[in-house]
């Protein structure tokens, strides 16, 4: 059997069917169930909840409010990675374009897509071109046209903070870890969702050290923020955790992510004792003379590639990139390390 440390679930006929037919088995309750107060909170707990993952649009006060309230519920809130720019769960963009559901964890990003913005009487522009403050000049009817798809209009509607299909920043709150920690969180999640091996230990080993950092009484160290900056990512946002600041929330130049620090080079994946060499499979170009960092739970160091040999011994220059695995030496031997080069 599998046995599941708990399942996450968004259905209340699933969960009603989870609960009866298997009732020691713990219910975590989806962030997609959009739970955004204690007395939805109280409700779920009624029916068996044992965690509740919060909406991403709770701000640090409202989540501290839940925790008042409901001191026996378990209380996830998410700290890092990408954004939906909807309500989770209610985004149909992708089911639209696609015809595949965000909620069964197949979403295309569709909001991410390069869109232009069209008035029905011919003027159009970028979106990042279109602030409520320098708007085209139009009859106010406004559609959107996805780069890919041109000539299929999509009418679209504008508050006083702009068209809310476009692209989201991700989620950063390292900052905020402190404070989460205070009110009594009992999770803090990484959405890791398509993303590295790489990317999921970076993040995580910094969002271990920042909670470290909180529970000792040591300050806040803003070297963190650079570590994250280094992975790849769409510009950083502390979403809804304060409010009404003035960071803009969206990316208007792209839709993909970059590194500006660092790229993810390779896994060690065997030891060499007599010659103290590591293998490592390489996932991105490495090349004699390169910084490297080594990332381990033991602790992470920097070294300066000196040397480098392919499978069969015979010194090399450079690896190219994913489907060569070679040797270089290591320090010391530590298994399951991952590489990364400063760029």
């Amino acid at each position: 059997a599998l046995a599941p440390d708990a399942l996450i679930m968004a259905d209340p006929g699933l969960i009603d069917l989870v609960r009866e037919n298997w009732p020691e088995m713990p219910v975590h309750l989806s962030v997609q169930a959009n739970t955004v107060n204690f007395a939805a909170v109280r409700f779920w707990r009624k029916l068996g909840i044992r965690r509740i993952i919060l909406s991403r649009e709770l701000s640090l006060d409202e989540v501290a409010e839940i925790r008042q309230e409901c001191p026996e519920m378990e209380l996830e809130v998410f700290v890092h990675g990408a954004l939906c720019i909807a309500y989770s769960g209610r985004c149909l963009l992708s089911g639209y374009f696609n015809h595949r559901d965000p909620n069964q964890g197949s979403c295309t990003n569709s909001c991410r897509w390069d869109y232009q913005l069209k008035a029905a009487d011919g003027a159009a522009g970028r979106i990042g071109e279109c602030h409520s403050s320098k708007a085209i000049a139009s009859s106010g009817e406004w559609l959107l046209e996805e780069k890919e798809r041109p000539g299929e209009l999509m009418p679209i509607d504008e508050d006083e903070h702009g068209t809310y299909i476009m692209n989201s920043k991700d989620l950063r709150a390292v900052e905020h870890v402190r404070r989460l920690t205070e009110i009594g969180v009992d999770s803090l999640k990484i959405e890791g969702r398509t993303k590295s091996p790489y990317y999921v230990a970076r993040t995580t080993q910094v969002y271990r050290r920042a909670i470290d950092d909180a529970v000792a009484g040591r300050p806040f160290d803003a070297g963190l923020l650079g570590e994250l900056e280094g992975l790849a990512n769409r510009g950083y946002t502390d979403g809804f955790y304060q409010r009404h600041h003035e960071h803009e929330r969206q990316n208007y130049l792209r839709g993909h992510s970059e590194s500006g620090r660092s790229l993810y080079v390779g896994d060690v994946i065997d030891w060499n004792v007599a010659r103290q060499l590591a293998l490592i499979d390489i996932k991105n170009r490495v090349a004699v003379g390169d910084r490297l960092e080594i990332i381990h739970p033991s602790g992470n160091r920097v070294i300066a590639l000196e040397h480098m040999e392919n499978r069969d011994g015979a010194a090399i220059c450079v690896a190219p990139g994913n489907g060569h695995q070679v040797w270089i030496p290591l320090p010391a031997e530590l298994p399951g390390a991952m590489l990364a080069r400063f760029v």
